[in-house]
């Protein structure tokens, strides 16, 4: 399973890969789309513009965005929502499934700590993916969002199975 991570933002989209076979995870590439233009409308295009380039380039069977969190300036929320339906819509034009996670299920799956710190999530995301070069925050936020939802999606997976075999 070829997994592609979201971390979305106006400013920098930041974009991960991972390969999941089995227990093994290992890093196919990262990334951060920084928004283009000046009025809201060009931003978002340049945005949606590179996450399509990066999803033809890598070819991710699934994909998983991290969910917002309510800002108390609701002018920025509203921005940081509207880039996040370019998170979600590149993927799923493409035809993947899109998993959400809050930013604290993707630290406690990861750090083990629902309130770790960046520079926490950035160390367990390079233990979890040996030798990975990252581009910057976003985008080993968006691993970790990769990396929740390989830990997330196996065991959604097996229940479900589990749950058909049980009804039939």
């Amino acid at each position: 399973m070829r997994i592609l991570g979201i971390d979305p933002g106006l400013r920098n989209m930041g974009w991960g890969v991972i390969d999941v076979n089995g227990a093994r995870m290992s890093h196919v590439a990262n990334g951060i789309c920084h928004s283009k233009g000046t009025d809201l409308a060009q931003r978002l295009l340049s945005l949606y513009e590179q996450l399509s380039l990066v999803v033809q380039k890598w070819q991710p069977s699934t994909a998983a965005v991290e969910q917002t969190f309510v800002n108390k300036d609701a002018v920025a929320t509203l921005k940081l929502g509207q880039a996040r339906a370019v998170a979600l819509l590149v993927p799923a034009q493409a035809g993947l499934e899109v998993a959400e996670y809050a930013p604290n299920k993707v630290k406690k799956t990861i750090v083990g700590v629902g309130h770790a710190d960046k520079a926490q999530v950035d160390h367990m995301v390079r233990l979890q993916l040996s030798g990975v070069k990252i581009t910057g925050v976003d985008a080993a936020d968006a691993l970790a969002i990769a990396l929740c939802h390989a830990h997330h999606a196996g065991t959604t997976s097996r229940f479900e199975a589990a749950l058909a075999k049980a009804v039939s």
